[in-house]
This record gives C-alpha cells, sequence and structure tokens, in this order.
C-alpha cells in the first residue's frame, strides 16, 4: 500500500498519511475515529464504509483483518502461563527435563545420541519455551506482557499465536543451521524477537512515531552481540521472521487478504522445514557436548 500523503476521502484538500484500519481510505485528523487499534474513518464506526458491505462492516476488525475480542490478552496470558509453568518443572526436576527439551543439533547424550538431527525435531518448539536463569524468564516475560497484548489487538488471536510460533520456530531453525550441533541452546528469545520485529512493521504501517521501537531494537541487538552466552542465532532468526510475517499479514490487499496471509505463514514454514532438512543431513557424525 501506498503510504505518500494524499487528501483525505471527505476533505480533498487536506494531506494526510494516514488511513481507516477498515476501508483503508485516507482520513484527516478530523475524520479519525480512534479504534482500540489504529483509526477509523466516520462512515466505518456508523456501520457503513460506502461499499455496500454493511453486515462486514458492522463486524469489528483487525488491522490485519482478524475478528477483535473481548478480552486481547487471552493467547498472551496463556503463552506467558505455559513458558513460567515449564520454567517451574524445570527448576523443580533439574537438567533432566533441560536434557529432554532444549535445542541442540546432534551430540551424544547420557550415551546415547540425541538432537535433532536425530529425529528430534520436537526441540524446535519445545525450546520455544525454555528458560533457565531467573533473570532471563523475568526479561522475557516482562516482554511478553509489554508488547504482546497490543500485537494480540492489532492482528487477532490466530494471527497472533501463528507470528508467536513461526518467530520461535525461525530462531530455533537458524540455531540449528549456524551454531555448533554439540552446543545446548534455550530460544524463547526468538519469539519476543519477533513479536518486537512485528511491531516494527505495524507501527510503520500505521505511521506512528518509529523512534521508541528503533531505540528498542538497537538496544536490544547491542545487548545480543555483546552479552556473553546470549544464542544471537535465536534472536535474529526470530526478528528476521517475525518482521516478514508481519509484514505481509499487515500490507495484504484487503481483497486477498486471507490468501497472502495464508501463503505468507505457508511459504516461511515451508522455508524453516527445508532449511533444518537440509543442516540435518550435512551435519558430521556424532560427538559428545563440548564443556
Amino acid at each position: 500500500m501506498n503510504d505518500q500523503a494524499v487528501g483525505c476521502y471527505r476533505h480533498p484538500d487536506r494531506e494526510t498519511g494516514i488511513r481507516c484500519t477498515r476501508c483503508e481510505r485516507p482520513i484527516c485528523p478530523e475524520c479519525m475515529v480512534s479504534a482500540s487499534v489504529g483509526f477509523q474513518c466516520p462512515a466505518c464506526v456508523a456501520g457503513d464504509s460506502g461499499t455496500g458491505h454493511r453486515p462486514q462492516a458492522a463486524t469489528p476488525r483487525t488491522i490485519a483483518g482478524g475478528a477483535q475480542a473481548a478480552d486481547p490478552r487471552l493467547v498472551t496470558k496463556v503463552l506467558l502461563a505455559v513458558n513460567v509453568a515449564l520454567w517451574i518443572a524445570v527448576m523443580a526436576t533439574g537438567d533432566g527435563l533441560l536434557d529432554e527439551l532444549e535445542l541442540f543439533g546432534r551430540a551424544v547424550l547420557a550415551g546415547e545420541p540425541q538432537g535433532v538431527a536425530e529425529g528430534q525435531w520436537y526441540r524446535l518448539v519445545t525450546a520455544m519455551f525454555l528458560h533457565q536463569a531467573p533473570m532471563h524468564i523475568a526479561f522475557n516475560m516482562l516482554s511478553l506482557w509489554w508488547i504482546g497484548p497490543p500485537l494480540e489487538a492489532a492482528l487477532g488471536r490466530a494471527r497472533y499465536l501463528a507470528l508467536y510460533l513461526l518467530s520461535g520456530l525461525g530462531g530455533s531453525a537458524l540455531t540449528f543451521v549456524v551454531a555448533d550441533p554439540r552446543q545446548p541452546s534455550l530460544g524463547a528469545s526468538g519469539a519476543i524477537f519477533g513479536l518486537l520485529g512485528a511491531t516494527a512493521v505495524i507501527m510503520r504501517r500505521l505511521n506512528y512515531d518509529m523512534r521508541p521501537v528503533a531505540a528498542l531494537l538497537v538496544l536490544n541487538l547491542i545487548f545480543t552481540f555483546t552479552w556473553h552466552n546470549i544464542a544471537w542465532e535465536a534472536h535474529i532468526g526470530g526478528l528476521v521472521v517475525g518482521a516478514a510475517v508481519a509484514y505481509g499479514m499487515v500490507h495484504a490487499p484487503r481483497e486477498k487478504r486471507a490468501l497472502v496471509q495464508g501463503l505468507t505463514c505457508g511459504v516461511t514454514l515451508a522455508v524453516i522445514v527445508a532449511a533444518v532438512i537440509v543442516r540435518a543431513a550435512t551435519l558430521p557424525e556424532l560427538v559428545g557436548f563440548s564443556g
């Protein structure tokens, strides 16, 4: 969509870069009606966008076409609960459960060949919800609680959940492809970085001030590459996938929105799977954990 300034649909002499989040017509400040996400035009608020589809206009929709939910934090709450529950379980059972769920490529563990390359693909998913240090889970869960609900409201529950899972998988996949296959990794931060990348894309789509999210991105990237024992691969993989998926969701043409969004998620998942298959086929023979 072209975001350059055009004339308001009700006041053509007034240039604006803002569009109604439902009908996408340009609207000036006088015509902007605040919505849960972005702004709507007076016609959509009144229930008639002028397109002849009054029943559809009566159903509130997010910027990505999803249904607006009464509780815009529900999926975020569930994701937070899963992360915390697994952290408590790991703390209660020690390294045994962690060894079963963490991500690594191929290694000998407890005398047995294990890892993603040994067919344990589930590790790409379980690593997305794992933490060990209290500061690690505290930082990630605070970030999830802060970033998640606005994204959930902007995308709708199903799209938001797809974004989270694909971002986490993207971080796990890049870790598997690039990192030492013997090195275990906890990839929960990949999904969080995906949400951060999606936030930047949606703020740009709505013509919001980009400086706060840009500063946050830069700060997090500095931490990623300067702190020790941080799986930068998960961060970068999640960030790239999250931004790409969000772009496809919020820039999809209105008349083909579901198709484009489905293709965006499907192609992203296919690329992730292909990368994992190729890497698994080219890993060296089994070795023990380093360190």
